[in-house]
């Protein structure tokens, strides 16, 4: 059983709270308890466990973009930047039972249940009236027989899964959403209510089966365990995109002010008589074998291989519909006379019929096999001097949250109307009309300006030849044992390709992307909204070297001591700071994104430290250093040589604080002091307490930053630094302290 408990009165103040001059009130709560025994002596027992978690956490509402736009802000949305909170709560529940019917046989039955509820959304570019509350629920339920012989080993394990995502926008109403003027749509603060597309229903049920068979004690050229299994996966995939409520209307921003009336507006609509929920039952099928291969005191080798094979049948099976096709191959409006919509992208290297599906022309891919090879050479054949490598391939999945879009977004589409404005050029018609204050007043009255049409419906297309994303992985190393020390330095390589990203299909009528420094955002599909296609493409490439000595804590020495170092590289082909992000419309395709560097930090020192201390306690401390991570953004400067304008860029702001000696060098740093006293109360009963100083020196390590790349074609680096009042990772200095007892 423990507990521990923590509020605003024993942690220092964010950026955020120094600036206003005010703590927000927060908290941490942690508490749960384990019991376990015997059901029957020696053969069957049972355990179960209870944890929760209360946080409030303070996070800072700052600017999305350059931070002069700020002063421009209306007052109403000016007054929501600087701290805020963001409360979480978890309920996580265990249970097992255990049953050995023979010396070789044993049934253990367990079930899982978490419960979590979130607000989620604020910081960067996001007021908490723009927030969404989530609810993630999970339950798990085991049932597994383990069975041993004299030369093999086998493990028969079903499984039944009942996990769901459900987030929601916080308040209802109107959004209003602050963007710069001249970028592309660059966010600056967005309130009101949240996006339609912060509202979702996704998950997951269904049961799993799976056998591993371990053969041991194989003899030939040396000793051998070979390990092989399968898995059967049958669950029902169901995703909602969006919600049918809050409109979301943007305003140009300047640092001298906002326009008082919008640009365009993104709402919601629903097509009648059909569910916005898609659901498929996906199939999932899997196998390996392994051998691990002892050939001699000196040498080991691992080989293996795997094979992976998923239908899902909302994609495989899915027919574009008869509308879309149509529309596709009729008259461009905005083209010569008898040049179709589909000779338009042609024109722009877009070939439609590589997304257009009829049901039958979709195939899962039948040949992921993913080898993998690892060695092990003990070179006096003690174990002291080791050195191993390793290399493999591994497939990832194609999300449903993903695949769904072709299906969810004709059911519950989000149609953009521009409003005829002499800073965003539009052609008018449906798509492009005057502004009217009426359209302020609710969702029904914007639903009923493209009611009886697909107008503004965007369409969404994935590649007919989809592939599944892999990695390749490639690690060499040396493991060393000095006295009582144990070394080990690897360098590893990870190269993954074939990532899904999702771009802009409009092209203009010549076929071009960019014309007079602006995306065909309305050159969409005749009668609908944009076109949206998705593509494998994207790539990463991560080098790191890793160092790392270790002295362990013995209870005899008194003491321990962990050093690790790591060297990080990396490049991908997108212009986000968010590795996860699937968009990429700064560009006609993903490929013609070049390769940068990406949002790491390219040095990092980790150390650690126990201690046995008089009166029973027990000491320990972490220290964490990290060089800046660098910032990826589409830099946007009105460059000449670019034809948007803005060019995909990663800048490294300077560093924020030394480490004893040294200049501004590090990004992130960060001291915990630990100390622990353990009690015995009488018998089998224990009890202990733990005080933990975290962050003690409060160091801020910034994770927000300002970015003004520069202007008139004149790029300026420099400019990109970490925000003083914005967010920071982890906690300011915080006291903890945690209580528990045993029996």
């Amino acid at each position: 059983m423990f507990g521990n408990y923590t509020n605003q009165s024993v942690r220092a103040r964010t950026p955020a709270e120094e600036d206003s001059g005010k703590k927000i009130p927060s908290h941490n709560k942690e508490y749960g308890f384990a019991l376990g025994g015997p059901i029957i002596q020696d053969k069957a027992h049972f355990f179960a466990t209870y944890e929760g978690k209360e946080f409030d956490q303070p996070i800072s509402v700052i600017p999305g973009g350059p931070s002069t736009y700020t002063a421009g802000l209306p007052a109403s949305a000016r007054a929501q930047l600087g701290a805020a909170s963001q409360p979480f709560k978890e309920n996580l529940y265990f249970a097992k039972i255990d049953w050995e019917p023979t010396d070789r046989d044993r049934i253990e039955v367990t079930g899982k249940y978490r419960d979590e509820t979130a607000v989620s959304g604020i910081g960067t570019g996001t007021a908490a009236s723009a927030s969404y509350s989530t609810k993630n629920t999970d339950k798990r339920y085991v049932i597994r027989w383990d069975h041993s012989a004299d030369a093999w080993f086998n493990r028969l394990q079903a499984t039944y899964e009942n996990a769901f995502y459900t987030p929601t926008a916080t308040n209802l109403g109107n959004g209003y959403v602050y963007t710069a003027f001249g970028s592309n749509d660059q966010q600056i603060l967005a309130t009101g209510a949240a996006s339609p597309l912060a509202s979702q229903n996704k998950g997951q049920k269904g049961p799993s089966l799976q056998d591993d068979f371990t053969f041991n004690n194989i003899e030939w050229h040396g000793d051998h365990v070979i390990k092989m299994g399968a898995k059967i996966k049958w669950v029902r995939l169901t995703a909602q995109d969006a919600g049918e409520f809050n409109p979301q209307f943007f305003f140009d921003t300047t640092p001298d002010g906002t326009a008082t009336t919008p640009y365009k507006v993104l709402f919601p609509l629903s097509t009648p008589g059909m569910s916005p929920v898609a659901s498929t039952i996906d199939r999932q099928i899997g196998a390996y074998i392994q051998d691990d291969w002892k050939v001699d005191d000196h040498l080991t080798l691992n080989l293996g291989v795997r094979w992976d094979y998923e239908v899902t049948p909302s994609y495989h099976d899915f027919v574009t519909p008869a509308g879309v096709v149509a529309a596709i191959n009729s008259q461009d409006p905005a083209a010569p006379t008898g040049q179709t919509y589909a000779q338009s992208l042609a024109l722009g290297g877009v070939n439609v019929n590589d997304y257009i599906s009829n049901g039958h022309n979709r195939h899962p891919p039948r040949y992921n096999f993913q080898p993998r090879f690892g060695f092990a050479y003990d070179i006096n054949g003690d174990e002291e001097h080791v050195i191993h490598g390793g290399a493999g391939r591994s497939y990832d999945r194609d999300l449903y949250q993903i695949l769904q879009l072709e299906q969810t977004k004709s059911v519950l589409s989000q149609p953009t109307i521009n409003f005829i404005n002499a800073n965003h050029a539009c052609t008018p018609g449906p798509t492009c009309i005057p502004w009217d204050p009426v359209y302020l007043t609710g969702l029904n009255t914007l639903q009923a300006l493209v009611a009886s049409s697909n107008t503004g419906k965007e369409v969404d297309m994935i590649t007919n030849n989809l592939k599944t994303p892999y990695s390749d992985q490639i690690s060499l190393g040396m493991r060393n044992k000095i006295g009582e020390w144990n070394t080990d330095v690897t360098v590893q390589s990870v190269k993954s390709f074939d990532g899904l990203v999702f771009q802009l299909g409009n092209r203009y009528p010549d076929g071009s992307f960019w014309k007079n420094k602006s995306q065909p955002w309305g050159n969409g599909i005749p009668g609908y909204g944009s076109l949206i296609i998705a593509d494998n493409g994207l790539k990463t490439k991560t080098t790191q070297v890793l160092v790392s000595a270790e002295k362990p804590y013995t209870a005899e020495s008194h003491w321990g001591v962990t050093v690790a170092y790591t060297y990080t590289k990396s490049r991908f082909n997108h212009d986000t700071q968010d590795l996860t992000d699937q968009y990429a419309f700064d560009a006609a395709t993903i490929h013609d994104y070049p390769f940068i560097p990406g949002p790491t930090a390219k040095h990092r020192l980790v150390t650690t430290g126990t201690v046995d201390g008089p009166w029973g306690l027990l000491f320990a401390a972490k220290l964490t250093l990290a060089t800046p991570t660098a910032s990826v953004n589409n830099a946007c400067y009105d460059a000449v040589n670019s034809p948007n304008g803005c060019v995909p860029l990663t800048v490294v702001p300077p560093g924020t604080g030394k480490f004893l000696v040294g200049g501004k060098v590090f990004g992130y740093r960060d001291l915990d002091l630990q100390v622990t006293k353990n009690f015995k109360v009488w018998d089998n009963l224990s009890a202990y307490v733990r005080l933990d100083v975290l962050n003690v020196f409060n160091w801020k390590n910034y994770n927000d930053y300002l970015t003004d790349f520069g202007s008139n074609g004149v790029l300026n680096r420099n400019s990109v630094v970490y925000n003083p009042v914005g967010n920071i990772i982890d906690v300011p200095r915080t006291l903890k302290l945690t209580a528990g007892i045993r029996f």
